[in-house]
């Protein structure tokens, strides 16, 4: 738990809540996780919502938390959050090193030496990795791991193939492993779009974050500060905050702070509610800037070029095989980027070159 004072400002307009005073609501969500970790058979869950809408909070927040819900046998789970964006985690073995360093940073003293031995085998590889979990089962630990941002394995297909992700769900059937894979797509989704095989992508049980109830949305508007006994809002700004926001997590927290920050600033609530507007139109912006370019590549450029064909005296036919080349190279340069997979840009060329 963190301790201390809170901060000035309890409203977190961007990243992640690490302060667990400062997390509202999905109680029901927490429950859930709770529940399935409990049992004789424990049941892995991916976490699905848009970006912004509170998955790694949830996930950071159950990780301080997990012990205040299951009351009985909490000495036999290991729980912890790990981030899959960071550069540990961009190979296989950095991953089981960041699993194993997290799960011993978990252990009480007096079990370190029991439980710690397994994992000292170097490199610590899909085999090491799979047989220190399985002792750990042996000893009554059931390691828990909350992954948060699993797009970024995907970045990395040569890295994480379908024989990674076997041995995971093999781990996870004989009950020696639980995942809580957070994403923005259902994983069964993304084993298409990537041509992954793996049993894994069926995982257990999903669960859908979406925005916030009212009473939720109340209750994140009256957030505390250090510096009050009460609400960092006043009512009146309350109720601008749930206006704007509306039950949006994200949007929530960017209204209440904005809000406060005019406040303290002298500034008048015309300010607030500008500053608020021009950071959802920056974020939105972003999100168009990219697709704009993915347009520009796949769309607008093949059009530009098949222009040249009155300057050039080509055949329409000759230019159109032309700008097939020109989309294998722009799928191949994907593939070097990790944005597709080289299966997806070798079905492209057969289906052109008609290759069965």
């Amino acid at each position: 738990m963190t301790s201390g004072a809170l901060p000035s400002n309890p409203f977190v307009a961007a990243g992640m809540i690490e302060d667990p005073r400062l997390f509202v609501g999905r109680k029901d969500e927490l429950h859930a996780i709770a529940s399935r970790m409990q049992g004789d058979q424990p049941t892995s869950i991916n976490i699905v919502g848009e970006k912004h809408i509170g998955k790694s909070s949830l996930l950071h927040y159950f990780v301080l938390t997990w012990q205040q819900r299951v009351l009985n046998n909490s000495s036999s789970y290991v729980v912890i959050y790990l981030p899959l964006r960071g550069v540990d985690c961009q190979t296989e073995t950095g991953f089981y090193e960041a699993v194993a360093e997290g799960l011993l940073s978990h252990v009480q003293g007096w079990q370190q030496r029991s439980l710690q031995n397994c994992w000292k085998t170097k490199p610590l590889n899909r085999q090491a990795f799979s047989d220190a979990v399985k002792q750990w089962k042996q000893q009554g630990k059931l390691p828990v791991l909350c992954l948060d941002d699993f797009e970024s394995l995907l970045k990395h297909p040569d890295k994480f193939d379908n024989g990674f992700y076997d041995n995971l769900r093999s781990l996870m059937d004989s009950n020696a492993l639980m995942l809580v894979v957070a994403s923005r797509k259902q994983l069964d989704v993304y084993a298409n779009e990537h041509r992954f095989v793996s049993s894994f992508f069926n995982i257990g049980h999903t669960i859908y974050l979406n925005e916030l109830t009212t009473d939720e949305a109340i209750e994140l508007s009256r957030l505390p500060t250090r510096s009050t006994n009460g609400a960092a809002l006043s009512v009146d700004e309350q109720n601008n905050a749930q206006q704007w926001g509306s039950r949006h997590p994200y949007k929530l927290q960017l209204a209440g702070y904005y809000l406060w920050e005019a406040r303290q600033q002298g500034k008048a609530i015309k300010w607030a509610k500008q500053q608020f507007e021009q950071q959802l139109a920056d974020s939105k912006q972003q999100q168009l800037n990219w697709r704009s370019h993915l347009y520009f590549i796949f769309v607008d450029l093949p059009k530009r070029l098949g222009s040249f064909t009155k300057f050039t005296g080509e055949t329409l036919g000759d230019f159109g095989s032309w700008i097939i080349g020109m989309a294998i190279i722009v799928m191949v340069i994907l593939a070097l980027a990790g944005v597709l997979h080289w299966s997806q840009v070798w079905d492209f060329v057969r289906d052109k070159l008609g290759i069965k």
